[in-house]
């Protein structure tokens, strides 16, 4: 029987993209050769799903699984919105959802846990779901958040199925108080934070980086005005106290009644409630966020072929 050396295995990979150990388990099915290794791997459909690592993957859906005090958002993106639409691959979603909330909510530990459903791990189970369906498809993002007294309130918004959509929110909230009226009021907040994307819960708790690009740019701004220095100083803290107002989750009007600011609602809450109410944490994950897609032009596609 033909040794199967660690070159072997790293050509194969190279050759494939698949990983060490299917690799290794090829060659040895295949005595070595190397080219019925890889054809091994394509009908095992590992090499297949490999190949299509590096095929932009933006859509799919953001995924949400609660459990009281704490909740799970998770991203698994697909190529198109069509596979979004798939039965089998909602069902993987909403399976992955469940898995990641008996994890720390790491996209690592999410991929590392086993999946239940096929006894493998969710790294494993979305690469083999690759293999079936015919697209690339990743754990691109989640996160959990939970409370030790209160709820963390969810939010789908653009809803494909129960608990699966384009948009997922979640924000925990503390309070000893009744969790029914904890929840309803919880659940306006996430619609709020999925309408305006606030960048922090409180105007201190913004980036410092980007308090102070915004303050560098109000400064340029304000220097065109021709103003003394001192009117300057004055004109960017009015600006930067409008900037906090904006982007901070408990100074923004909320949506839902735009007469009172988010804290105030929140203040307002506690009556019914019962108790004091404390936005411990929030997470917004609008699907496809911050990748760069792949734009064709069919039309010049069709011409470039045309000319042969």
């Amino acid at each position: 029987m033909t040794e199967i050396t660690a070159a072997m295995v790293k050509e194969l990979r190279e050759k494939s993209g698949a990983g060490m150990m299917d690799c290794k388990k090829a060659l040895a099915e295949n005595n070595g050769d190397m080219e019925a290794a890889i054809d091994w791997l394509r009908a095992k459909g590992i090499a297949k799903a490999d190949k299509k690592s590096g095929r932009t993957a933006a859509e799919g859906l953001i995924g949400i699984s609660s459990a009281g005090t704490k909740a799970v958002v998770v991203e698994v993106n697909s190529e198109t919105d069509f596979v979004a639409r798939n039965d089998a691959f909602q069902d993987l979603v909403r399976g992955v959802a469940q898995v990641a909330l008996s994890t720390d909510g790491s996209v690592e530990a999410v991929g590392a846990a086993t999946y239940p459903a096929s006894g493998k791990s969710v790294r494993d189970t979305i690469k083999d779901a690759i293999a079936t369906i015919g697209e690339n498809m990743s754990l691109r993002r989640s996160a959990l958040l939970s409370v030790e007294d209160g709820v963390v309130a969810t939010y789908i918004h653009n809803a494909a199925a129960d608990n699966l959509g384009k948009l997922g929110v979640l924000v925990a909230l503390k309070s000893t108080g009744n969790k029914d009226a904890l929840n309803a009021i919880g659940r306006q907040i996430a619609m709020h934070i999925a309408a305006t994307a606030p960048l922090a819960i409180r105007a201190e708790e913004v980036d410092a980086a980007v308090a102070e690009r915004e303050k560098n740019v109000f400064i340029e701004q304000a220097r065109e005005s021709g103003k003394p220095d001192a009117i300057i100083e004055k004109m960017v803290e009015g600006r930067m106290r409008k900037f906090f107002e904006e982007v901070a989750l408990l100074s923004q009007a909320f949506v839902i009644n735009p007469d009172l600011t988010v804290g105030a609602a929140v203040k307002e809450a506690e009556k019914e409630v019962g108790a004091p109410i404390e936005v411990t944490g929030m997470v917004r994950l609008l699907l496809g966020e911050g990748v760069e897609k792949e734009e064709s032009d069919f039309a010049a596609e069709v011409a470039a072929a045309a000319k042969g």
